[in-house]
């Protein structure tokens, strides 16, 4: 299983990004996907969720701001990003319980400044 993450760059304070994470290559079961990122000096952290059934869980700095979503025909989660803060700027990662293990896709920038 290969995941590919794309979405990520420059916006202002306030702005808006989306994020993509499609998933390819034989996938035989899902348990979930999410997003996690991790800034300069900081431990990776989850930022979002969603579980097969289609519960999500979301990290308590972006609820209300950030919304992920799967569209599984495309075998792709997308992390809708809105008001977007400063301290959100990070490597976003995103990955996959699949066939019984974790997947990580290679990150993808995301920069937040005026």
């Amino acid at each position: 299983v290969q995941l590919q993450a794309s979405g990520g760059g420059l916006v202002q304070p306030g702005g808006s990004l989306r994020l993509s994470c499609i998933a390819s290559g034989n996938i035989f079961s899902e348990d979930a996907r999410g997003w996690y990122r991790q800034a300069p000096g900081q431990q990776r952290e989850l930022v979002a969720r969603i579980l097969s059934g289609g519960d999500t869980v979301y990290a308590d700095s972006v609820k209300g701001r950030f919304t992920i979503s799967r569209d599984s025909d495309k075998n792709t989660v997308y992390l809708q990003m809105n008001s977007l803060k400063p301290e959100d700027a990070a490597v976003y990662y995103c990955a996959a319980n699949m066939n019984g293990r974790v997947y990580w896709g290679q990150g993808t920038q995301v920069t937040v400044s005026s």
